[in-house]
């Protein structure tokens, strides 16, 4: 499977830098290009990506309201969004995440590591750079929105357990590592937990783990 990638950035050379990346893996392909966000939904809506790789600075409609507009398009369900952003403007991630991306990568990351992330979401994973995510969630929710589904407390003790692992930035296999359970079922259990939470993905479910209090400032 060939993941179809749309490029939103309003500076000409990273585009042609992404580009180059991402067409150099044989699994991937840049079907488009943006320069502001205004286009990114315009292109998303004309040629139904795979995948956004979204900045979130761009002139006309920042990558944030993008991303909102993008999510909120019943017939652009399958579109993922992963946001690009730099560790001094962390608040923009969590209103990323609300938006309906699927994930954040900052900017000076590796370039396997941006072709990773692309596979990632596109598989309908989330990507929230584990190591700071948690600091990052916790740091900037502090006026909690209402979940627009139910909370954890219509999850089992088990799927609680999960989602706080998930919430942590763990992947299924970590989840079941850390549980004693196996892949498979670490993933079964998180999209039950979307079902019943009406989750577009896991990038969400870290939202409602914090939003709810499940998962606090300070816990890691």
């Amino acid at each position: 499977m060939t993941v179809r990638v749309l490029l939103a950035d309003d500076q000409t050379l990273v585009r042609a830098a992404f580009a180059m990346l991402v067409e150099s893996a044989p699994d991937m392909t840049v079907v488009g290009q943006a320069g502001t966000g205004r286009q990114a939904v315009e292109l998303a809506r004309e040629i139904r990506p795979d995948l956004v790789v979204m900045d979130i600075r761009m002139p006309d409609l920042d990558g944030i309201e993008a991303t909102r507009l993008i999510a909120a398009d019943g017939e652009l369900a399958g579109v993922r969004v992963l946001v690009l952003t730099t560790y001094d403007t962390d608040e923009h991630i969590v209103e990323a995440l609300r938006a309906g991306a699927s994930g954040f990568l900052v900017k000076d990351t590796r370039p396997a590591d941006l072709l990773d992330a692309i596979r990632t979401v596109a598989a309908g994973e989330a990507l929230l750079s584990p190591g700071p995510t948690a600091r990052l969630i916790a740091r900037f929710l502090r006026n909690p929105a209402v979940p627009s589904a139910g909370g954890p407390e219509c999850l089992s003790e088990r799927e609680r357990e999960v989602l706080t692992l998930v919430a942590r930035g763990l992947n299924n296999a970590e989840v079941g590592e850390a549980l004693a359970l196996s892949p498979l079922t670490a993933k079964t259990h998180v999209s039950r937990i979307m079902g019943k939470l009406g989750a577009r993905d896991r990038a969400q479910l870290v939202i409602v783990a914090y939003e709810s209090g499940l998962v606090t400032p300070g816990t890691t």
